[in-house]
């Protein structure tokens, strides 16, 4: 090739690439996008709540708050019924015994079909986060003080054994091959679990990327795992087989709960600022932050109805406190105010905003 042909293919080569990395650069704004809230439901109570739970099957939502486990239709969100004296943290759903199970203490087991009660489940720890594990069809409860998992047979509600995970576990996935999957909070990292012998085999650590992981995706097809962390609020992207981190992404303030839907190649993050991350996997190396949906502000956990590919947040919206009692202004001033540490007249104080009356709110996010 002669010299001035030479010029002319580097040339077009130098312009061949500068396109291809313009045209990386550009990516669609991430606040705007297919996904939206589709539908929306109110329901006034007392009590707080924690996370939610879609069954995708049955068609039912759980939604623990207070001292019962809510129920509600998953396509009208109409309510369904309840069940009583269950104060839960979350459901788990056993789809093929069709049996239900809280994290509480005790566990409550219930009919699925029925809402009927079976039986109730001593356990020990503070149950928090809850999943069924579908290889094993065990039902494990979460705990952030010893024992770390208490592991209950699907079937019949026997507790099978409990698991030391090294720390206060959150969000958890399976693959439903014999490998969980667990955020473990205060330690940044992720605990690998082998569900047939119950033991810890791997710990990922995510120090350096994120901290404080409270929401966990799986894409079980491509071995990656997406960790919603608090600090930095960012999404780790890792190599479920040997824990390499892939890449981060960032996603809102507050994140409690995600997860990934295989049937559309994304994993969400839902956060206490109202909003709704939404991450495409374009690749099992590429991932972009593909939306940013407005919900509503506490909405931090979320579920997957897998049926309709939506995804289902709630959020807690506090009744306006009671007017104060004007004093009369003849009185001493030392009667104007409680004593130290003394409830106010007419009742004890609120605690936070998960505390007494106010309206629960279900969003529905959707294309």
């Amino acid at each position: 090739m002669n010299t001035k042909n030479s010029v002319f293919v580097s040339l077009i080569s130098l312009g061949a690439l500068g396109a291809t990395a313009e045209s990386a650069l550009v990516q669609a704004d991430p606040a705007t996008g297919p996904y939206k809230i589709v539908n929306t439901a109110q329901n006034v109570g007392a009590g707080g709540i924690d996370y939610v739970f879609a069954d995708s099957d049955n068609r039912r939502l759980y939604v623990p708050r207070g001292d019962q486990v809510l129920v509600f239709d998953l396509d009208t969100l109409r309510s369904a019924g309840s069940i009583t004296n269950a104060r839960a943290r979350g459901v788990a759903v056993d789809p093929k015994s069709n049996h239900g199970f809280s994290s509480s203490s005790p566990v409550v087991m219930w009919d699925t079909k029925t809402l009927e009660k079976i039986k109730s489940i001593p356990v020990e720890g503070g149950p928090d986060g809850i999943l069924f594990e579908p290889l094993t069809e065990r039902v494990y409860v979460f705990s952030h003080r010893a024992p770390n998992a208490t592991v209950i047979d699907g079937k019949d509600g026997s507790v099978v054994g409990t698991i030391d995970l090294g720390g206060a576990p959150e969000q958890a996935a399976s693959d439903g091959k014999g490998r969980m999957y667990v955020d473990i909070e205060d330690k940044d990292k992720i605990a690998v679990v082998d569900v047939n012998t119950l033991k810890v085999v791997g710990q990922y650590d995510l120090t350096g990327k994120g901290g404080g992981p409270g929401g966990l995706g799986l894409d079980v097809k491509n071995h990656v795992l997406f960790a919603m962390c608090h600090e930095p609020p960012v999404c780790v992207v890792l190599d479920a087989d040997d824990g390499k981190i892939i890449t981060t992404l960032p996603i809102g303030n507050g994140t409690d709960g995600g997860g990934f839907n295989p049937a559309t190649g994304e994993a969400f993050s839902s956060q206490r600022d109202g909003t709704l991350t939404i991450i495409k996997e374009t690749s099992p190396t590429t991932f972009e932050v593909e939306q940013t949906v407005q919900t509503r502000q506490g909405a931090k956990t979320c579920t997957l109805d897998t049926k309709n590919n939506q995804i289902v947040l709630i959020a807690l919206e506090r009744a306006p406190a009671p007017p104060t009692t004007n004093v009369p202004t003849s009185a001493p001033a030392q009667a104007a105010a409680p004593a130290p540490n003394q409830p106010r007249e007419g009742g004890p104080r609120r605690g936070g905003n998960n505390n007494g009356p106010g309206t629960l709110h279900i969003l529905v996010v959707g294309r």
